[in-house]
């Protein structure tokens, strides 16, 4: 089943515990799996059907699930009814702190976007208090609205960048949004006090990992790494459907592979790194003066982007001439990762696939050059459609996955 990077359910003590841990079984199969029969449930768990009857019934009861479609189980015997995801009044919240923006996405227990907001920051210049002012206003906000609507939010998962400690909440070293030791999670859970949700504190990169695997699964691709062009080049990586984060967590820093040691300055006080060649700030460096417009953080991305992506439209020399650069400085990494990894896919998100059709062919071409194995052993790069929200998606998904884990935590009442 498909346990990407939440937490491990828990090992059934006694029989409260071990109804919970049964309860997470039947939900899981009907998230992975799609909707079942309870006849099909109990021989796919291997439970017995009176248990599942009654299990399904609770999950009803708690608003997690719901009667389907009429369905047959083999070519005789009577049509039963189906059992399927519901969870419309179960939520969960995943937010970004980029450099550029805050962007907050809430997800239903069936995967769909129920809030999305994006807002234009210069977190570096706005500083980290007056940042979390911002993330818990945008919380509350969101909460407040779910309530009016019955939906009850269950947590909340921050992607931040740089490196982050998942225990103690707190993003230790995050250069280029200019953070060091800043505790988000005790920070937000101050800010928002009595009844605050609980709040989980990741990698962006690892988040938009978990986000793209969730989209590529359904192509039968298990094995990718996932990397994104933002301020930073942040990279994750998911091995045999599950996200590898190392001995001590720091799996993904892909962004700083030194790669061209005499080249350009970077914000982690080193030089060369390979997001000093193709993150954003290598694009904008390249492809514009000092003084343009597009170099202004105050000016949404977005809107940025779409500037630059007229001028590649319109034939500017220069715009074109830095894509192509990127180009070559994206194969280039992606060369050595193929050849470590082997993976069966790249996905390039985050303003990568914004240009991806200027990028892509030179990438696959340079990338099938330079990996050892024939065909770059069997290596796709592919674009990401999730743009900029791949990372708080991710944030979503594991925030509801605290669900799947324990059904029996999430109470009966959607408001609550």
């Amino acid at each position: 089943m498909r346990d990407v990077g939440g937490e491990a359910a828990s090992r059934a003590s006694d029989r409260a515990s071990l109804r919970r841990s049964n309860l997470g079984l039947v939900l899981r199969l009907l998230r992975d799996a799609g909707p079942r029969s309870r006849t099909r449930i109990a021989a796919e768990t291997g439970l017995p059907k009176a248990t599942v009857t009654n299990l399904v019934a609770e999950l009803v009861e708690r608003g997690l699930v719901r009667e389907g479609e009429t369905a047959r189980d083999g070519s005789v015997g009577r049509p039963s009814r189906t059992v399927e995801i519901d969870g419309r009044t179960i939520c969960g919240i995943g937010m970004e702190v980029n450099a550029d923006y805050l962007s907050l996405i809430a997800f239903d227990l069936r995967g769909e976007v129920v809030v999305e907001r994006h807002t234009p920051l210069d977190t570096r210049g706005s500083g980290p208090e007056a940042v979390l002012d911002q993330m818990a206003e945008a919380v509350r906000e969101t909460r407040d609205a779910l309530r009016t609507r019955g939906v009850h939010l269950v947590a909340v998962t921050v992607a931040a960048p740089g490196v982050i400690g998942m225990d103690t909440g707190v993003v230790s070293y995050a250069p280029n949004i200019g953070w060091q030791d800043v505790a988000v999670v005790e920070g937000l859970r101050s800010r928002l006090g009595a009844g605050a949700p609980p709040v989980r504190l990741e990698n962006d990169a690892k988040l938009g990992a978990v986000a793209e695997y969730l989209v590529a699964a359904a192509a039968d691709i298990h094995d990718l790494i996932y990397v994104t062009g933002e301020t930073g080049v942040g990279g994750g990586i998911i091995s045999d459907g599950r996200l590898l984060r190392g001995s001590a967590g720091f799996a993904g820093e892909i962004g700083h592979m030194p790669l061209d040691p005499g080249g350009q300055p970077c914000a982690c006080g080193r030089r060369g790194c390979w997001e000093t060649m193709v993150g954003l700030a290598a694009l904008l460096r390249l492809a514009a003066a000092p003084d343009d417009p597009v170099h202004d953080p105050t000016v949404d991305l977005a809107q940025r982007l779409a500037e630059l992506r007229r001028r590649a439209d319109t034939g500017d020399a220069a715009t074109l001439a830095a894509l192509e650069r990127i180009a070559d400085g994206l194969a280039l990494g992606l060369a050595l990762l193929a050849d470590v990894l082997n993976p069966r896919a790249v996905v390039l998100g985050g303003y990568f696939a914004h240009f991806g059709d200027y990028l892509i062919d030179r990438v696959r071409g340079e990338l099938s050059a330079r990996v050892m194995a024939p065909e770059a052993g069997r290596c796709e790069v592919l674009l990401s459609a999730l743009g900029f929200s791949a990372a708080a998606r991710g944030g979503a998904y594991l925030a509801l996955d605290r669900v799947y884990q324990d059904p029996g935590g999430v109470s009966a009442s959607p408001a609550g």
